[in-house]
């Protein structure tokens, strides 16, 4: 479009329905057992440090994020059932949206450069089926719609997290995601705290409050950016490990969903552990949300790949429920962790006992080193020990921190 003029550019409905809806409602995260209460709890205000200036040149040219939608422009929707066109119409009207209407697609008019003020309405009109119904584009003022645009087409749901996602996009480009560390002990010894390893957990500041990865992730999944987030989130880890000189046993946390190629991501992995000299059999790769893996052939591929490279791969949440004691037997993983709500009162829960004790000793049999998450207590130590854990992590020993949290 030229001369400067505002036109709306009305879409064929066939165009706009073509496109399929690849969102899920699923918003499980990895948690780390760290309550949101506080910036302390973490040590990010104290210890955490965020890239230089020099290197988010470097990073931005690494990944290519798809930009959050800005105005001011037109929302083109394409709404098939008509009692959710007339919804909108409604709400359009009542709002002073001025929008046009061409079969089964309406074209909102947006003069703001912020689009959230006219989509998160939007998720009040219309209820969480109809919004994954509902295909969306947007068109910025005064420019055509390119053949990128079109394949961009998708849920009026996934639109919203995308445009709601700049300041995810924004951490990921800047490099203002970092890492702090739990450690992880010997529990052979575990009464004098014996330091074997960290897991590295993701987390970020924004306006001076701790932003944990569970609103990362949710967004991240919901906009389409899961990949890049995970790749992020893996060179910040490495990163800080080789800022605090840390040379023994770390375990990142990887989304296996989230590798559609798992020699790229391998490729680009593995530079960044020689270029910060980290040793590559120090690092561990954690499979996180296990419960989510449909292919386990294509997680087979990728832990195959980093094995082969020389490093290690654990496979988290043993015993939080079937998925992941099957994946134990067809991934044969370095370590497995026993879950966290497993672990709780697990000294004095016989239910719990029985069951910690039989995937003990399956993990032994196999040859495969444990860790228990969510240590808490004495007690829980002593049981583990009688049991023959190999490893503990959890705020009996130390919360998470930046730096480090040293072991005496």
């Amino acid at each position: 479009m030229t001369g400067g003029r505002k036109t709306t550019l009305l879409l064929d409905a066939a165009a706009l329905a073509a496109a399929t809806d690849g969102i899920t409602s699923h918003a499980a995260a990895h948690h780390d057992g760290v309550s949101p209460d506080g910036i302390s709890q973490d040590g990010i205000a104290h210890g955490a440090s965020f890239a230089t200036p020099a290197s988010r040149a470097e990073s931005a040219s690494q990944e290519l994020l798809a930009a959050a939608p800005q105005g001011p422009g037109t929302l083109h929707l394409n709404i098939p059932i008509a009692h959710s066109r007339q919804k909108v119409s409604t709400w359009a009207r009542h709002s002073g949206c001025s929008f046009t209407q061409r079969g089964n697609t309406l074209s909102l008019q947006i003069d703001d450069v912020d689009l959230s003020h006219c989509v998160l309405p939007l998720m009040d009109v219309l209820s969480g089926v109809e919004q994954n119904e509902v295909r969306a584009i947007f068109q910025p003022l005064n420019r055509d719609l390119l053949l990128d645009d079109y394949f961009g087409i998708d849920t009026l749901s996934r639109f919203v997290c995308k445009t709601l996602s700049g300041w995810l996009i924004d951490m990921m480009v800047n490099d203002r995601l970092t890492t702090v560390f739990q450690p992880i002990v010997r529990c052979c010894d575990a009464s004098t705290s014996t330091l074997f390893g960290y897991e590295c957990l993701l987390r970020s500041v924004d306006d001076g409050q701790i932003i944990y990865p569970n609103r990362m992730l949710d967004v991240a999944r919901g906009a389409g950016l899961l990949f890049q987030l995970d790749l992020a989130a893996r060179r910040a880890a490495i990163r800080e490990a080789a800022r605090h000189n840390i040379d023994c046993k770390i375990f990142i946390n990887f989304t296996p969903t989230a590798i559609a190629d798992p020699i790229y991501g391998l490729q680009s992995t593995v530079e960044t552990v020689d270029r910060l000299g980290l040793r590559r059999e120090q690092v561990v790769f954690e499979v996180i949300e296990s419960e989510l893996i449909h292919d386990v052939a294509h997680l087979k591929q990728i832990l195959d790949h980093y094995r082969g490279c020389g490093f290690g791969v654990a496979l988290d949440d043993l015993g939080s429920g079937y998925s992941s004691l099957n994946l134990l037997g067809q991934l044969r993983p370095d370590y497995v962790k026993l879950d966290r709500e497993l672990m709780r009162d697990v000294h004095r829960d016989p239910y719990k006992s029985l069951i910690a004790q039989k995937l003990l000793e399956t993990a032994q049999a196999l040859e495969i080193s444990t860790i228990a998450e969510g240590v808490e207590s004495a007690a829980q130590c002593q049981w583990l020990q009688t049991h023959g854990a190999d490893f503990a992590q959890g705020f009996h020993f130390a919360r998470p921190g930046s730096p480090p949290p040293s072991m005496p």
